[in-house]
């Protein structure tokens, strides 16, 4: 049997592009979107649960029982943001679901996606990479064993996808052939594979850098 997800941030684009592979892939027998708005996506593989307010979720919420992992894909950039207000969705909106989740699902895998150059050591002076770096340890300790942290840098998206746009596209198109050879990169296929195989068999450590993400999407299903 095939293993049953819930995926958060469908409606941006690291998110958009791990949905449309869960649902084709046939290791995943079903895909729960947890999001702010209704899709307009169909599958008979897909049901969506619309959260406006994750911190409103809690262990009552019975549409969020039943999953084998969490694809936490959910987050916003840093840009034009205060401390104060990245710190409440990157860190306390993921602690709050991450709670619930594992109230309700005791063996659930949860896999965070961070970024490249997240630091662990929470004492840096890059803002977004100290609270990424919290937040990572945070679920290696709510999930001993069942928690993996992708830190994807550059990123192809997914055939299909909508959420690639405006900024992404641009920078996609004009600077992505010359950055693929500064920065680490992998597509975000890799990254969703990569997860649905963490889920289904582990992996050696909890933070997975690129060559990670791509070793382990490479493992067969």
């Amino acid at each position: 049997m095939g293993i049953k997800i819930m995926i958060t941030g469908v409606t941006g684009m690291v998110g958009e592009g791990v949905l449309l592979e869960c649902l084709q892939n046939p290791g995943v027998d079903a895909v729960l979107a947890v999001c702010r708005k209704p899709l307009e996506q169909t599958h008979e593989k897909l049901r969506t649960l619309v959260a406006p307010d994750f911190f409103k979720i809690d262990a009552t919420a019975s549409e969020l029982k039943g999953f084998d992992a969490c694809f936490y894909c959910a987050g916003i950039s840093s840009n034009g943001v205060s401390e104060e207000r990245y710190r409440s969705i990157t860190l306390g909106t993921t602690l709050h679901f991450a709670s619930v989740v594992s109230e309700l699902n005791p063996k659930l895998v949860f896999n965070f996606v961070s970024g490249y150059q997240t630091d662990s050591s929470e004492t840096g002076k890059v803002m977004w990479a100290r609270i990424k770096g919290k937040t990572e340890n945070a679920l290696i300790k709510m999930f001993p064993g069942r928690s993996y942290n992708f830190r994807p840098g550059l990123m192809n998206p997914m055939p299909g996808q909508k959420q690639f746009y405006g900024y992404n596209r641009l920078t996609h198109k004009i600077l992505y052939p010359v950055l693929r050879f500064v920065f680490p990169y992998c597509d975000i296929r890799e990254i969703a594979q990569a997860m649905i195989n963490a889920t289904d068999r582990g992996y050696e450590k909890p933070i997975l850098e690129v060559d990670d993400i791509k070793k382990l999407a490479a493992q067969a299903q």
